[in-house]
Order: C-alpha cells, then sequence, then structure tokens
C-alpha cells in the first residue's frame, strides 16, 4: 500500500509508524533540515537522492527518506517517500502519484453531483449505508468501464470522461432496443458515436508546456487536467 498525504500531514512519528506497520507514503517535502545520505541520480531538472530527516535535536527521531526534486520552468518541486529503493518507484512516478492525489477530491464530486450521494434517500442506518455501499461500488464499475474504454482507443484513462461515459449509458440503452448488438466499449468506442463527448478535449495552452510526469519523460503521454 502507498498512502500519499497533503503536505499539512507532516509528522515524523506518524510516518515511522507507517513504516512499520508495512506500509509506504508519499508527501512534499516541508521546509527543514536533511542530510544527505547517497545520490541515486541526479540532473538539470531531476534530483533523487537518499536523506536523512529532521533535527538530531528535534523532538521526533530523525527518519530516513527518499527526496526527489523535479525542475519545471524556473521552479523545484520537491517529494520525499518511504520507498528508498528507485528500482521499486522511480522519481517521476513518486511525483506523478502525488499529482494524482486530486483526484480523491474529483472522485467524492462526481459522486455526490453526477451519482446523488448528496441526497440521502432514507433515514435509517442500514438504508444508508446500502446507499454509500451501492453508490461507490457503481462509481468502481464506471472507472472499470473507462478503463476498458480507453484502453480500446490506446488513450490514457484521463482523456474519458466519467460524466458523459455515465449519460451515455441512455443512448446505448435506446440504440441497443432498435437492434445496435454492440457491447458497451464498442458502443463507445465507435467513431459514429463521437458526439457523446466520451473523450476530452485538450486544452489549448498558451506558452505554457505541461510538466511530463510520466515514468518515462518524453517516451509516454503528458497526463491531462
Amino acid at each position: 500500500m502507498v498512502l500519499i498525504f497533503d503536505r499539512g500531514f507532516y509528522d515524523f512519528t506518524e510516518f515511522a509508524a507507517l513504516v512499520k506497520a508495512g506500509s509506504a507514503w508519499i508527501t512534499r517535502l516541508k521546509k527543514g533540515t536533511y542530510q544527505v545520505q547517497k545520490t541515486f541520480s541526479q540532473s538539470a531538472n531531476l534530483v533523487d537522492q537518499l536523506v536523512l530527516l529532521g533535527h538530531k535535536r528535534g523532538k521526533a527521531k530523525q527518519i530516513t527518506v527518499r527526496l526527489i526534486q523535479v525542475r519545471h520552468g524556473k521552479s523545484w518541486y520537491s517529494y520525499i517517500t518511504s520507498v528508498l529503493e528507485p528500482d521499486d518507484l522511480p522519481p517521476y512516478v513518486v511525483a506523478d502519484l502525488y499529482c494524482r492525489r486530486w483526484e480523491i477530491e474529483t472522485a467524492f464530486f462526481l459522486v455526490k453531483r453526477l451519482l446523488n450521494l448528496a441526497y440521502i434517500w432514507t433515514g435509517s442506518i442500514n438504508g444508508v449505508k446500502l446507499q454509500i455501499w451501492a453508490t461507490w461500488l457503481f462509481y468502481a464499475v464506471l472507472l472499470d468501464l473507462a478503463d476498458d474504454v480507453a484502453d480500446s482507443l490506446e488513450l490514457p484513462t484521463e482523456r474519458i470522461s466519467l460524466e458523459m461515459l455515465f449519460r451515455g449509458f441512455y443512448h446505448f440503452t435506446v440504440a441497443s432496443t432498435k437492434g445496435n448488438n454492440q457491447s458497451l466499449v464498442e458502443y463507445f468506442c465507435d467513431p459514429r458515436n463521437q458526439d457523446l463527448g466520451i473523450v476530452k478535449t485538450l486544452r489549448k495552452s498558451k506558452g505554457y508546456k505541461k510538466l511530463d510526469l510520466s515514468p518515462f519523460p518524453g517516451l509516454t503521454f503528458v497526463p491531462s487536467s
């Protein structure tokens, strides 16, 4: 398990307890003292080091972590992780995973607004639990369908709109009643159904180049927003 923390949750004691329990974690580096123990790789845009984090006289014990620093334009972004071997978790993967933490907020937004979890259908505890469980289960199925559609279109899953995929179920049902024998994935991938808006349109940026945080920058897709 790899846990991702916002920089607001910064506790050496908790970090050490998670490692002892067998869980790995990633977070942003706060300003503070660290001692470099080993440098795994270093270039103009990337530094990957093993460091001892914290002060010897601090209240919490020092911890050994990997410090990954990624440069974008004139700014450097610093991440720390308990995964100490670059082969187990490459530096750009660390940065990419941390950037994806916002998908947690997106998931709650879609589940409440699109799947109507903002409205409770019953006042009983059991009914509320069933509604929450069923809604998140359906959301997981929707994600799996998005993955299958993305694979068929040879696109990253981020390019598939979960909202338009959900709204496309109605059109699929209508087509099925008229004798269309396509599966869900085939229907959504059919070029004739592009007007459903399943694939997100890439935004045109003015003079801004998005930071490529894929495992091998320049060789794979640039994650979309």
